[in-house]
């Protein structure tokens, strides 16, 4: 079973301003001469890690990381305004021209497999490939699921802590009630629904629950900026056209693409990459049997680092 590569540090480190607004957060490691992959991560708001610089050979890749707006490091944190999908894709786009790069692999899982697939349907012809973890189509019925109905019946008891914040009559409509606290004037009424939020979401994250990633999703920091973003993102149904990813799948076809997912993903449930890979010609789907949505899993780690294996060997 393939395992995360050595921990390393950034070659080097970019504050890259992309608005009157928002400053990104960009580091550079690896093999400055290597193929360019790009590292989405999720939420939208979640940032990224240091383990997230492991999943490539650093002999073989140019790494590529960056904080998408209102997170990580970027500036100014947790900030909504200007924040969309649109905006992202652009900023993605700013990356690539500024370290002079033609072309790019695109790494992303959760939110950084859907962000991943709009810049690939917008920009096809700027993608080598694609690995992409817990496929995320931000449909209107997966948002349901994980915040409304049905993820609720797997873990009752975590989902009593997630009702905590929101007053009985407010239940029937939970996104819009988050979104209400989330954006709410008082930091401690801000500050308590983000911590829900997380925690749910890192509860649920893994087959196996893991000290370590409900510790992350627990972080103020990173509960704020997660929380927020992902409702804000939410409410605006992730500023996409309705079944946008799927309906543009055809663009996809001709890139080369890996789909990891958990059999057992409780967060994004699996039918999502199933319908992907149907959609999508050259993907290939790999389900994981003893995973659920983490990138951290054993399982998810193997399989996402076999794929950058072999994407290298296709690309080179």
């Amino acid at each position: 079973m393939y395992k995360l590569y050595p921990a390393l540090k950034p070659n080097s480190v970019h504050k890259l301003e992309v608005s009157d607004v928002h400053t990104l957060y960009v580091e550079e490691c690896g093999n400055t001469d290597g193929i360019p992959v790009l590292f989405v991560h999720g939420g939208p708001g979640a940032g990224c890690e240091p383990y997230h610089r492991q999943f490539f050979d650093p002999e073989v890749y140019r790494i590529i990381l960056f904080d998408q707006r209102g997170c990580g490091k970027s500036t100014p944190h947790a900030s909504l305004e200007d924040n969309t999908t649109q905006a992202l894709v652009a900023d993605m786009e700013k990356v690539r021209e500024y370290f002079s790069i033609k072309k790019w692999m695109l790494f992303g899982g959760s939110w950084g497999s859907t962000l991943s697939l709009v810049y690939a349907e917008t920009h096809p012809d700027r993608v080598l490939g694609l690995v992409l973890r817990g496929i995320f189509l931000c449909r209107e019925k997966e948002i349901h699921w994980f915040y409304q109905e049905g993820a609720s019946r797997i873990f009752p008891d975590y989902w009593q802590d997630f009702l905590k914040p929101i007053s009985e009559n407010e239940r029937n409509d939970l996104l819009h009630a988050y979104h209400r606290r989330l954006t709410d004037n008082n930091e401690l009424v801000r500050m308590q629904a983000a911590k829900a939020w997380s925690i749910w979401e890192g509860r649920c994250a893994t087959l196996q629950q893991s000290k370590s990633v409900i510790d992350h999703f627990c972080n103020t920091h990173t509960a704020l900026s997660l929380a927020r973003i992902e409702c804000h993102y939410f409410v605006n149904d992730s500023f996409l056209k309705t079944n946008q990813i799927l309906q543009d799948a055809p663009v996809l076809d001709g890139i080369p693409g890996f789909i990891i997912h958990g059999r057992y993903d409780v967060v994004c449930p699996i039918e999502s990459a199933w319908v992907l890979n149907k959609a999508w010609q050259g993907s290939e789907l790999d389900i994981i049997s003893n995973a659920g949505h983490s990138a951290s899993e054993p399982g998810i780690v193997d399989a996402l680092v076999r794929a950058t294996q072999k994407m290298s060997m296709m690309l080179r």
